[in-house]
């Protein structure tokens, strides 16, 4: 499979841009990891920065799906930058995502990584 993050325009997309292109692709009722998310992007020490990313896509035209995206056990870890502080955990459920003591239950088997999924 091609790279969905190339672009034919002259200018590459922005890390933010790539974050959210990439968050974008995972499944319906999967989740996925900062790390996950920034190996795949090539900068696996910048997981932080992924979740910076993330942090901002509520001003974005488009809907990203960044409740989907988790620590590496499964937390989570980003649920505070949700309005309400049991909103990530309510999308995640409604896609079938079982959430106990804020972790996902299943973690391994829903687990996305792009590094495979998209390779």
């Amino acid at each position: 499979m091609s790279n969905p993050l190339s672009n034919t325009n002259t200018s590459e997309p922005n890390f933010f841009e790539q974050v959210y292109q990439v968050t974008k692709l995972i499944p319906y009722g999967r989740v996925t990891s900062y790390g996950a998310i920034a190996r795949y992007l090539g900068s696996g020490q910048s997981s932080r920065m992924v979740g910076w990313a993330l942090n901002g896509c509520h001003s974005t035209e488009d809907w990203i799906p960044a409740h989907r995206v988790v620590n590496r056990f499964g937390l989570l870890s980003g649920k505070h930058h949700f309005p309400g502080s049991d909103t990530m955990k309510q999308l995640l459920e409604s896609e079938g995502v079982k959430i106990e003591d804020d972790k996902v239950v299943d973690f391994e088997k829903l687990y996305w990584d792009p590094n495979i999924e998209l390779s």
